[in-house]
């Protein structure tokens, strides 16, 4: 298995665009929903024109905009959608370079929120994980992944269908939806690695192959990457829910708090259940090696009870192999077949002898 490591982060200077990711095959491509509680429209294969006409129309100001990013190897472009929209140049920037920690920043009335993501690779036994960077400003929300994905495809159905309370909300309960997903998409992968590290805690009791400590390893390292990539986000989603009594950002309602809160709880849940399964596999460990021990001393007791049966047998061989000329018993007619007899016995003996003491 590939091992699993993040990358040395790379000294990117602010202001310069340079994407630090590995996703460069896909087209950039811009989805943009806008909403109300009446209505909502939505535009694929967004161009910068519509971004303008849409994001700055006055008579849309009070209507929620999302616009969705997916790719961000073509950093004119990006440089050039924040120009648009008016975002700092060293946000964009903090947006290409996806090799720094998650965090949150606030700037004037802007939200930054960059976060880790995992991504879902059918058969792939390593774990690939995504930046997924948020703006939040006035009504629109902004949203950059680095590959497309089917994290928010539900939160784009309810929008169509006006399911829930999303349409009647603004961006910021949109944003709690999508960060929601992204964790739920922490406890789902979780659970995958949990069918794993039960098959291995049943295996452990009885494998016998040398690459079993290895498969515990691989699981073991798979865990503190996920340990390390939902830190960062606890620690951002503390800050959120934390900043409700600042006088100088307004962007989040302080009746919506309350589901950043759960947010920061459920990180709190997956960080436990990842210590869970974690002493989970050092138990797997532990029982292998105990079962190893155990199958160890089964051998050498086997081994031993055979050699001592034979040790009085080999003491008798070797005094009647002395070759003196006076020995007694050496002209006895049936003396081969009375020292066969007694060897027979001493085994006989020593057998039920160790049985009683239920040695073997």
């Amino acid at each position: 298995m590939k091992r699993i490591k993040y990358s040395k982060v790379r000294k990117v200077q602010q202001s310069f665009y340079e994407y630090t990711g590995s996703y460069k095959t896909d087209p950039v491509e811009m989805q943009l929903f806008v909403y109300d509680e009446e209505g909502f429209e939505e535009y694929k294969n967004v161009t910068l024109d519509r971004l303008r006409k849409e994001c700055l129309d006055p008579e849309q100001q009070q209507d929620v905009k999302w616009l969705n990013i997916h790719g961000l190897h073509n950093t004119d472009l990006i440089r050039e959608i924040g120009e648009v929209l008016g975002i700092e140049p060293f946000m964009i920037s903090d947006v290409l370079n996806v090799l720094r920690r998650a965090r949150i920043d606030e700037y004037d009335d802007m939200l930054f929120f960059s976060i880790k993501s995992i991504l879902e690779e059918k058969g792939a036994k390593a774990i690939r994980i995504e930046q997924i960077s948020f703006f939040l400003n006035d009504n629109l929300i902004v949203s950059f992944q680095e590959r497309k994905s089917d994290f928010f495809a539900h939160i784009r159905e309810r929008i169509r269908t006006g399911g829930g309370i999303v349409r009647k909300k603004k961006n910021d309960y949109l944003l709690y939806l999508m960060l929601d997903a992204i964790i739920e998409n922490f406890f789902i992968t979780i659970e995958n690695y949990e069918i794993d590290i039960e098959k291995l805690l049943i295996e452990a009791q009885k494998a016998h192959r040398s690459e079993f400590l290895s498969l515990i390893e691989s699981q073991r390292e798979n865990l503190n990457y996920l340990k390390r990539a939902i830190l960062p986000l606890r620690d951002a989603l503390y800050t959120l829910k934390s900043i409700k009594d600042d006088d100088e950002f307004d962007g989040i309602e302080k009746a919506n708090y309350t589901f950043f809160a759960r947010l920061h709880q459920k990180s709190l849940e997956i960080l436990e259940q990842i210590e869970y399964d974690s002493n989970t596999l050092e138990s797997a460990s532990n029982i292998f090696y105990s079962s190893q021990a155990q199958k160890m001393n089964q051998i050498m007791k086997t081994l031993t009870i055979f050699s001592v049966i034979f040790m009085p047998l080999t003491f008798i061989v070797g005094v009647y192999g002395m070759n003196f000329e006076n020995m007694p018993e050496l002209k006895t007619k049936n003396g081969y077949f009375i020292v066969l007899g007694v060897m027979f016995v001493t085994v006989v003996f020593m057998v039920y002898y160790f049985r009683r003491k239920k040695w073997f």
